[in-house]
């Protein structure tokens, strides 16, 4: 045989030689989650090893990760009914939590990266990333209005990345267009572009407490059978002015991270989502599954797909094994 392809596999310095995709904590973003209150840490029930903290907490917790040499966070806010209304106006309220958290993490950890969470679930008394009418219809263009309050507010907290994550259509250059007129010319934004609508996504509303109030969100994130739609939403986003473009979850949807990296030339990313995270530990305590062996290969798949960034919540496990 004149190709024998075993011959590139036969030790594990050459296996290392001619390996194609490297991972590493650089290409990671670590969804962390801020809770009310003091002195408080709370596991997240269907995600084991991932904590809400109290703002104290999460500033102790922020020194570890850090050493540990990851660089960027995506903050998520979970916060009291009493907080919501329908216009999600805690979200740009001065001196609310959320804000405080950007502004303290940024002042005592000015290396690492924040990205912001822009959509209205998190303090909408409705539960939908939209403004919901009397009818329950939600309104599109009513919305972006609210999104551009709650990501200049972000900004000026010191969100070094904005992150809509509402999948209103126009709001990437309503977005732009308002951090710019207000000179933040310089603050990012990552595009939620190919946001799916996910049974991936439950732990992450277990988190944060954020499931809609009545009905779903269909009319707003896109049908999982969908890929050609996705290509048009980033589309949009491009064209809008986005610095990032997003796919969200990512194992079940590897097919749609490699049609955007073949299309587009900016970085694409890949939110590796909490029912992704659940089902690997869940599998890992019953002894199913090998937990660590298959963290990495999934999150070495996410990246062989063409992600180029990844947010996990796998990011500090990963980061330990070095």
């Amino acid at each position: 045989m004149l190709r024998r392809p075993r011959r590139n596999r036969q030790s594990a310095a050459i296996r290392a030689m001619v390996e194609e995709t490297t991972l590493s904590v650089n290409d990671f973003i670590y969804p962390m989650f801020v809770m009310e209150g003091k002195n408080l840490t709370t596991e997240v029930k269907s995600m084991p090893d991932v904590f809400r903290y109290t703002l104290d907490k999460l500033l102790e917790e922020l020194s570890v990760v850090q050493d540990l040499g990851i660089r960027s966070i995506a903050l998520f806010p979970q916060l009291s009914e009493d907080k919501k209304d329908k216009f999600a106006s805690e979200s740009h309220r001065q001196g609310s939590l959320y804000l405080e958290a950007i502004n303290q993490i940024k002042n005592k950890f000015p290396e690492i990266a924040i990205m912001s969470d822009v959509a209205m679930d998190p303090y909408s008394s409705d539960g939908h990333d939209g403004y919901v009418d009397e009818n329950g219809n939600i309104l599109n263009d009513e919305t972006l209005q609210i999104l551009g309050n709650m990501a200049l507010a972000q900004a000026r907290a010191g969100a070094d990345i904005i992150g809509p994550s509402d999948m209103m259509d126009g709001r990437i250059g309503y977005l732009r267009e308002t951090l710019d007129d207000e000179g933040y010319t310089n603050v990012s934004i990552m595009a939620y572009s190919a946001k799916y609508a996910s049974a991936f996504y439950g732990p992450f509303r277990d988190a944060l407490d954020s499931a809609p109030k009545f009905g779903d969100k269909k009319t707003y994130q896109m049908n999982p059978a969908n890929s050609r739609e996705a290509l048009i939403e980033a589309e949009l986003d491009y064209a809008e002015g986005a610095d990032f473009l997003m796919v969200k979850p990512a194992l079940a949807y590897l097919d749609i991270i490699k049609s955007l990296n073949d299309n587009f030339n900016i970085p694409i990313a890949a939110y590796n989502v909490s029912g992704e995270y659940a089902m690997v530990k869940a599998a890992a305590q019953n002894g199913w599954l090998d937990g660590t062996r298959t963290m990495v290969e999934s999150l070495t798949s996410i990246k062989r797909a063409g992600a180029k960034v990844i947010l996990t919540y796998f990011a500090k496990e990963y980061a330990s094994l070095k």
